[in-house]
């Protein structure tokens, strides 16, 4: 896996992903899609589609409104389409990683598409490059498409199963054939998944916002290891593994997913501002005003404020036209963008005790930054609240996380951080007290009901690609540069 040096305390989803079968104007919603599903990856965009004969396509760095409008239909036509938005975590950013990437196989063509992080994918690569297999690009999608290419399975559906079989690790794939759009999740369920219908069409993507902004009608969710074949003779179920709890990611309520999505039935809005209620009762502090770190920090900050009665004020103002730091490839752009990026409002904040309530707290940087401004705005004390447990692990399912050593709670005891942040109080929202707002009346010990590896170490797969040193972790897995 491949990290960059961050100067941001957030987490960094790899991408989100779409497909719509039966509709002729498949490019087109798909774009749509894609734009929705923009926070989560703004680093690349690629759509595939279906015209009957040929799988046109398309990839771009940069992001969906850079690219993807005027004749679309005209360039991508077809019933059918697939599309991406891509943040790097295995392979790095360069035209070849993007997907989704495409393959002529015995059966005919496959396009696909994945959110997530193999956790085997190196092992693979490197038994597969030995028996001959050549390999494009750096990204782990690309085993996938080895090992539907390889498997003597005499059916494509087959074939997909016997390769999905041999992987582990978080993910979310779609994928495109001749005939067919796909869908398949992880067995433990840790990339999210949903189905959709609009009219005659059937839709996949990651959030159902991504259903909203096409008028599509939620279905249900894409069940943990659950394959889902949409064709002209409607849907078809089929589970590659045994039936198990599914466990999907907790950063899903904390971060990822868009506020206005519905995950597992709960509003994610409705989640972080019982986060917020949750951290209030946890972490008393006695302030004038409760200010959020937009725009994660917001619906956590608004609970906090209704449980303990401190009013809430906007003292930090967003700049919507900057782009997200952790989303910025260079570091130079990172820390051009962390200026910008927020403004301290400086008549809700002078002479002020602060609440200041972000999502998460993941290497410490830009949390320095945002204490510094605040204060320098005239804040009398700043007390720092975050509405997730310390982030004391890394992950390998697909979120490009700082290595343990870089985390700012795994590295420093609470005085320590207290002190780095020049902060008068710290509180992080407690394990017990996340599952709470989630709507858990308690965490299952024996089998979490969620991935909540970060706060607590326990991973729902095995890490084989993770099990070497530290150096080997961050190793390319190619030579190949582009220029």
């Amino acid at each position: 896996m491949v990290h960059f040096d961050h100067d941001d305390d957030k987490p960094r989803e790899e991408c989100g992903v779409f497909g719509i079968f039966g509709n002729h104007e498949a490019s087109l919603l798909t774009a749509l899609g894609l734009h929705a599903l923009q926070h989560r990856g703004q680093e690349a965009c690629g759509i595939t589609s279906f015209d009957g004969k040929r799988f046109p396509s398309e990839r771009h760095m940069g992001m969906v409104g850079e690219h993807f409008g005027g004749d679309l239909r005209a360039r991508l036509p077809g019933h059918a389409a697939i599309g991406h938005n891509r943040y790097s975590t295995q392979g790095r950013p360069m035209l070849r990683n993007i997907q989704p990437i495409f393959a002529d196989l015995a059966g005919g063509g496959f396009a696909v598409a994945h959110n997530g992080n193999l956790t085997n994918a190196r092992k693979l690569r490197h038994d597969l490059v030995r028996d001959g297999a050549i390999f494009q690009s750096t990204m782990d999608t690309e085993v996938i498409l080895h090992l539907v290419a390889r498997s003597s399975r005499p059916r494509f559906l087959e074939r997909l199963i016997d390769a999905l079989q041999k992987i582990e690790g978080g993910y979310a794939l779609v994928g495109l054939t001749g005939k067919k759009l796909i869908g398949a999740r992880d067995p433990v369920g840790l990339r999210p998944l949903v189905l959709g219908r609009l009219g005659d069409a059937y839709v996949l993507a990651s959030e159902t916002c991504a259903l909203d902004i096409i008028g599509a009608e939620f279905v249900r969710e894409v069940e943990n290891g659950e394959i889902v074949v949409i064709s002209d003779k409607g849907i078809e179920s089929h589970r590659f593994t045994q039936a198990r709890p599914a466990s999907p990611c907790i950063f899903e309520y904390v971060y990822f997913a868009r506020p206005d999505s519905i995950v597992q039935g709960r509003s994610v809005y409705e989640v972080r501002r019982r986060m917020g209620h949750e951290l209030a009762a946890e972490t008393m502090a006695d302030a004038d005003v409760v200010v959020p770190v937009p725009d994660s920090g917001v619906p956590a900050a608004l609970g906090f404020s209704e449980q303990s009665g401190i009013p809430f004020q906007m003292g930090i103002i967003r700049n919507h036209y900057v782009g997200r730091t952790f989303i910025q490839p260079t570091q130079v752009g990172r820390q051009s963008a962390i200026s910008k990026k927020h403004s301290p409002n400086k008549a809700v904040l002078e002479g002020k005790r602060v609440v200041l309530v972000d999502d998460s707290i993941v290497r410490g940087n830009m949390s320095k930054k945002i204490v510094q401004m605040v204060k320098d705005a005239g804040a009398k004390e700043v007390h720092f609240r975050s509405a997730s447990p310390p982030i004391v692990n890394p992950d390998f399912y697909g979120i490009d996380m700082a290595a343990k050593s870089e985390l700012f709670a795994a590295i420093h005891t609470h005085e320590e951080m207290v002190r780095e942040l020049k902060v008068d109080s710290l509180g992080f929202l407690s394990v017990p007290g996340l599952y709470k707002a989630i709507g858990e009346p308690v965490r299952n010990n024996m089998m979490p009901q969620f991935a909540d590896h970060c706060f607590t170490g326990e991973y729902p797969t095995p890490l084989v690609d993770y099990e070497s040193d530290e150096s080997d972790k961050e190793r390319q897995l190619s030579l190949l540069d582009d220029a």
